[in-house]
């Protein structure tokens, strides 16, 4: 697959899942609430996220796949940036890229949330890319230990540095078209936030969630696993999620069926203009609010997914469009990038925390 039919959008690699599927019916739904323990408490603080203080900035990356496809050259199949991690040159790359945001970090003196490449690590994505699931639980444990090795030759600076492990949708980034229950979503999602765990992970976060069951169901693996996890939705032009439902709505959901067990929330992978009205004179949920990672292009995902080029949007204007949403996100210490973005646009979007 070449670099100019990836483009920015995620839709275009996943509608051969989105077909076939069916909604869960009831039968499925009662099975559900049945299966769920009320097992949250017990890992909800087992380990201490620096980033929760509040008192100081964490920089985490941006466009991952769309700075390796259009910066770097890279082909990526399927949008998967983990099957680097099976070859010295991937590797190297992985490394070249995460250096700005590091050195970034250490010149901001700021934390660092330090992603695994692993969005697409699932197990319906793997044998797209010929990963069968022992190969990918292998995968998902590899990308923990490259993030340690990178911390360890950090050599302490920036400091902390939290490795994260990342998991992505099932199906569409953009479009909720494959649905599952809490239950069904949990199942899916254990085998590899179970690995992330075992491996050493510091956290987990869900990338780029366009329906609230699925966050459900992540949540709940997590807690599981005993990590502490974020869910990171996205939003439309409208500032509702693909499925339609407010943020605002979407966050105490998520918070009602797991007893809040999500350490905070992000918005990743829509542009501040999309949202911007949501969050503005917002009271209460936005407290729960922990981190962005925006979107460079103003585009609708729709038009991203049409998209023949990268759009990389205003760097300049990053700083003062973040300057205007932290005023209403009074805990967001967080900041990072999504689809189109570099170095450049999180060192902007860095100072406007300060």
């Amino acid at each position: 697959m070449g670099t100019v039919g990836v483009l920015v959008g995620y839709a275009p690699f996943l509608r051969r899942f989105v077909r076939g599927r069916r909604r869960p019916d009831a039968a499925a739904r009662s099975a559900e609430r049945r299966e769920w323990p009320a097992t949250c408490n017990r890992s909800r603080h087992m380990t201490a996220l620096p980033q929760l203080a509040g008192d100081r900035l964490f920089v985490t990356d941006g466009g991952l796949e769309t700075t390796l496809l259009f910066h770097q050259g890279i082909d990526l199949p399927a949008f998967a940036a983990f099957p680097l991690l099976d070859d010295p040159a991937g590797r190297a790359a992985l490394t070249e890229y995460f250096a700005p945001y590091l050195e970034l970090a250490r010149e901001r003196g700021a934390g660092f949330i330090l992603d695994t490449p692993t969005w697409r690590a699932s197990a319906d994505w793997g044998p797209e890319l010929g990963y069968g699931a022992a190969d990918i639980e292998r995968i998902n444990r590899d990308a923990v230990a490259f993030a340690q090795e990178l911390r360890s030759v950090a050599g302490g600076s920036p400091d902390p540095i939290v490795i994260n492990g990342a998991v992505g949708p099932r199906g569409d980034g953009y479009v909720p078209g494959a649905l599952m229950t809490p239950a069904q979503a949990q199942a899916y999602h254990s085998a590899q936030i179970g690995a992330f765990a075992e491996a050493g992970a510091d956290m987990v976060s869900a990338i780029t969630m366009n329906y609230v069951e699925e966050a459900i169901g992540i949540a709940r693996a997590a807690a599981a696993a005993g990590v502490p996890a974020v869910i990171s939705f996205t939003v439309e032009t409208d500032g509702r999620l693909p499925s339609g439902q407010a943020l605002a709505a979407a966050i105490a959901q998520v918070d009602a069926a797991t007893d809040r067990f999500p350490a905070y929330y992000m918005i990743n992978c829509a542009h501040p203009s999309h949202f911007s009205g949501v969050v503005t004179g917002a009271r209460g949920w936005t407290e729960r609010i922990g981190g962005l990672r925006v979107n460079a292009s103003a585009k609708s995902h729709a038009e991203l997914d049409e998209a023949t080029e990268l759009d990389e949007g205003d760097p300049a204007a990053v700083r003062r469009e973040h300057g205007a949403l932290l005023v209403h996100l009074p805990n967001v210490t967080v900041l990072g990038g999504c689809c189109g973005t570099d170095a450049r646009h999180v060192a902007e979007a860095s100072a406007a925390w300060a």
